[in-house]
């Protein structure tokens, strides 16, 4: 390696929850800079989800961020001219990472509304183990068995 490694960003923790969970959340749901835009879109999707199943809406993202984030991913890798899908583990980072980046993008596909609604009915189906991100984690999951073969190919 050439250069250093930059150095990690410090998150500072939500205002209402207190968690940096959700300001990581929020970065990633945020357009052109508007943070308090995306944190009030956040807040009234709690609120939203809260309202609808009677319960810690706070809660139910957490345990609907834990149905969606993946294990494990394929990767690419060109060995002797022809690629293969290679399954590998995923850092946790990476896995928290993926899993909000697949909420946020399939809440933006669905119907509602605005996008409050959206973020709360995307939330609500994944903590029911619903809905098109846990989807998309089972379809990883699924394909990374399917190229189990191809395993030992691994860097």
């Amino acid at each position: 390696m050439r250069k250093s490694k930059p150095k990690k960003r410090i998150l500072l923790p939500d205002p209402k929850f207190n968690d940096k969970t959700v300001t990581r959340f929020v970065n990633s749901l945020m357009y052109s800079g508007k943070k308090s835009v995306a944190y009030r879109t956040f807040y009234d999707a709690v609120d939203l989800v809260a309202n609808r199943t009677k319960e810690d809406g706070l809660e139910m993202w957490k345990k609907a961020l834990a149905n969606i984030t993946p294990a494990i991913e394929v990767k690419s890798r060109r060995v002797g001219g022809a690629t293969f899908q290679i399954p590998s583990e995923i850092r946790p980072e990476r896995r928290m990472a993926l899993g909000m980046q697949w909420m946020i993008s399939f809440a933006r596909k669905r119907n509602e509304k605005s996008m409050h609604e959206r973020l709360a009915g995307e939330i609500i189906a994944a903590s029911k183990g619903e809905g098109a991100a846990v989807k998309k984690k089972d379809d990883t999951h699924r394909m990374a068995e399917a190229n189990k073969a191809f395993s030992h190919f691994r860097v």
